[in-house]
């Protein structure tokens, strides 16, 4: 086959294998604390004796080991190389996912580590495959292509959820391993759809497996220490409160919304098949439009996600209890006004949307920008993002919602800002020009060109 054409064809695969690898992550993502709260409620149909697991806390367990592997990520890429790293990642999400079965704190915890072992390993090596297949002129497309792909994902497996959990005010035993013997299977064929994934001989001087896992550690190391590394690494943390938000916090208080009746467990699913919705739309507007971002700019995309965003985080302020993340609420618990169920379909929506924004964006300037040291840049991405995503989970089952909204917002600001400074010295230095009216952040455009 043609280049091009190899190229296509490993970009569709990947968008699919990571679609079906994550409809079990992300889906269990953003059910398991419901799920796991039924699990340690006596009478409730699906109580399991000497269980005390939390969804939170095995959710910040993941991405603090995850943020402390990143580093070795790289070394494994280079070492085993993108497709057969991303294959041995697939498995060890799968273990995870069979804790639906049969409940147990201490495998939880375990297996909780041990994703979070191979979840640097699967993006890093997503990137480094992205970016082997993509030029200055694709990167975007492909992106944009393979985030919508992967955020269908939440889509298909809450739709499932949803009419499995549809009149259930607590999640049954049978209706937990119904649930995950469906998610497992799912993440299986996702493995397995790894194994069609062609070679990229048109790239070996830009592949990791070229680099010695002693020099990709080294490399990874000076790539986070140069000015540009360290200013997208404030947009990386954000990404990381905002992923604890979308993936866990907020379908969880609708859960836990005694205002919203007693389908409130479906209604969290169907907010999760919105932030889906909202994930896919974006990723598809910017892959379509990808050429317009190679000519326009990163920037107003990233501004859109800001704007988006911040109207999520004030619709959540003014619509679910501020004790929500807590537990159950009181049916007369309320924020500024009474919890409508519309509203918080919407909100999901639009905090997809702006998620989309962010993240396809920093997979093009990582992939375009950072291209040469592609490996080593998602690693430090995947870094910032676990790190801030498990102290966010740690905070969560503690932390009422208004600080936990104050704390994302001051850090969308930041990154929203560090972001722009970057896009305009990376532009800068390629000789493409910027439009006055693009550069709507309000700064200047007058930052110092990119670290070599």
């Amino acid at each position: 086959m043609e280049t091009s054409t190899v190229k296509n064809f490993n970009i569709f695969f990947l968008g699919l294998a990571f679609m079906l690898v994550f409809t079990g992550f992300n889906t269990m993502s953003g059910i398991q604390a419901m799920i796991f709260k039924s699990a340690i409620t006596p009478g409730s149909g699906g109580y399991v004796e000497d269980f005390t697991g939390d969804g939170f806390i095995s959710s910040a367990v993941i991405y603090a080991v995850f943020s402390l592997a990143s580093w070795l990520a790289p070394s494994i890429v280079a070492w085993k190389g993108p497709r057969v790293a991303m294959i041995l990642a697939g498995v060890l999400y799968a273990q995870y996912i069979a804790q639906l079965l049969y409940p147990n704190t201490y495998l939880l915890y375990t297996s909780a580590a041990i994703i979070g072992l191979g979840a640097p390993v699967i993006w890093t090596a997503q990137g480094n495959f992205l970016s082997l297949n993509s030029d200055d002129d694709t990167i975007s497309r492909n992106s944009g292509i393979v985030w919508a792909m992967l955020q269908s994902s939440i889509f298909i497996g809450n739709m499932f959820a949803y009419f499995m959990f549809t009149g259930e005010e607590f999640i049954s035993s049978s209706v937990r391993t119904t649930v995950g013997v469906v998610l497992l299977s799912i993440t299986g064929a996702g493995v397995l759809t790894m194994l069609v994934l062609r070679p990229t001989p048109w790239a070996r001087d830009r592949t990791a497996s070229n680099e010695s896992p002693t020099t990709a550690l080294r490399s990874s190391g000076r790539l986070f220490l140069t000015k540009d590394m360290m200013m997208l690494s404030v947009t990386f943390f954000y990404t990381g409160l905002q992923l604890s938000i979308w993936s866990g916090v907020y379908p969880t208080c609708v859960g836990f919304t005694n205002a919203f009746g007693e389908n409130r467990k479906a209604l969290a699913t169907i907010c999760m098949i919105f932030i889906a919705a909202g994930e896919v739309l974006g990723g598809a507007i910017f892959g379509f439009l990808g050429h317009l971002t190679t000519r326009r700019g990163r920037d107003p995309i990233v501004i859109l996600g800001f704007i988006t965003s911040m109207a999520s985080y004030f619709l959540i302020f003014l619509n679910i209890p501020f004790e929500a993340p807590l537990g159950e609420t009181k049916p007369t618990d309320t924020a500024y006004i009474t919890p409508n169920l519309y509203l918080a379909i919407f909100t999901a929506f639009i905090l997809g949307f702006s998620d989309s924004c962010f993240n396809t964006q920093i997979t093009s300037i990582l992939g375009g920008a950072f291209k040469d040291q592609s490996s080593s840049a998602f690693a430090i991405f995947k870094f910032m993002q676990s790190m801030s995503a498990a102290i966010a989970f740690f905070y969560s089952p503690w932390l009422k919602l208004q600080w936990q909204l104050l704390i994302v917002v001051i850090f969308d600001i930041l990154g929203t800002v560090a972001f722009c400074k970057v896009e305009w010295a990376a532009r800068r230095k390629e000789k493409v020009p910027l439009d006055d009216p693009d550069n709507s952040c309000g700064l200047s455009q007058e930052a110092d060109g990119l670290t070599d």
